[in-house]
């Protein structure tokens, strides 16, 4: 009989304790919104969801657990859950975009001489660009222009060597974040070159925003694994892919705000 009562409340006893962390995701510079998966994981139960269009969560948890945030567009972000947390569902959690597109650099009161030479000089690319990659923030490679990863170990003269700089980029979390930006920078370079194969024109047809195209590439790029044809420039092999995930885009841009942001004019406070 004892065994049959715990047997009866056992599931009781269950749903108690499979206490449920929620709340909300959105992105500091409201500018700029993306449709782009964001994946919420408990480290402790290694369980991952991947929050809704409006940035919406729930995921088992209980107080003390870390739960990670991480998206392609944005940094990677660690909460620990305290027990005020529990109490409802609507915690807002922000994230930082990890990159920033930046408009048309524009040099004013600067007159072309006819002498190239003279006018890169005149310009002072290399502390602009120093000046511009710092307000950024992008990673700077270390050295003296070898490549921006080196071996942490390898053979050199017959005998093995370390780099004692990988070393420390792998500790100190400097190479994830190189390895983040390539990564970036490729997703860019695809998305581009696609958007150019098929023209807007196609991505209009199919009900796409022409200010929402490269917004959409993404999405399918991070849906996917379509690295295979990409680097074979296959670029007609992505065309299943892109119908794939047209209507699932399509519906989760009807329903969010994202189209209203994007197309409100841009004023200067």
């Amino acid at each position: 009989m004892k065994r049959l009562l715990i047997l009866l409340f056992f599931p009781f006893i269950a749903q108690l304790h499979a206490q449920i962390f929620g709340g909300e995701i959105f992105l500091k510079d409201n500018s700029n919104l993306y449709l782009n998966q964001i994946y919420v994981t408990n480290l402790e139960t290694q369980k991952t969801v991947l929050a809704d269009f409006n940035g919406d969560f729930q995921l088992e948890a209980k107080p003390g657990d870390i739960i990670r945030f991480t998206s392609i567009v944005t940094e990677r972000k660690d909460v620990k859950v305290m027990p005020n947390m529990m109490i409802s569902y609507r915690n807002l959690i922000e994230l930082k975009l990890a990159y920033t597109d930046i408009e048309e650099v524009l040099i004013p009161n600067f007159k072309v001489s006819g002498n190239l030479r003279k006018d890169v000089l005149a310009l002072r690319t290399d502390k602009k660009k120093d000046e511009l990659e710092k307000a950024i923030g992008l990673p700077k490679p270390k050295g003296n222009g070898l490549p921006p990863q080196l071996p942490v170990a390898g053979f050199y003269g017959g005998g093995l060597t370390f780099s004692l700089e990988s070393i420390y980029d792998i500790l100190s979390g400097e190479r994830k974040k190189q390895e983040r930006y390539q990564e970036y920078e490729i997703m860019t370079r695809d998305i581009t070159n696609i958007q150019k194969y098929f023209g807007d024109d196609y991505f209009i047809r199919l009900k796409i925003p022409q200010n929402l195209i490269p917004n959409f590439l993404q999405f399918v790029y991070s849906s996917d694994n379509l690295k295979y044809y990409l680097n074979n420039n296959n670029y007609e092999a992505t065309q299943i892919y892109i119908e794939k995930y047209l209507p699932i885009y399509l519906v989760r841009l009807k329903n969010s705000n994202l189209q209203k942001i994007i197309s409100q004019p841009i004023t200067n406070e």
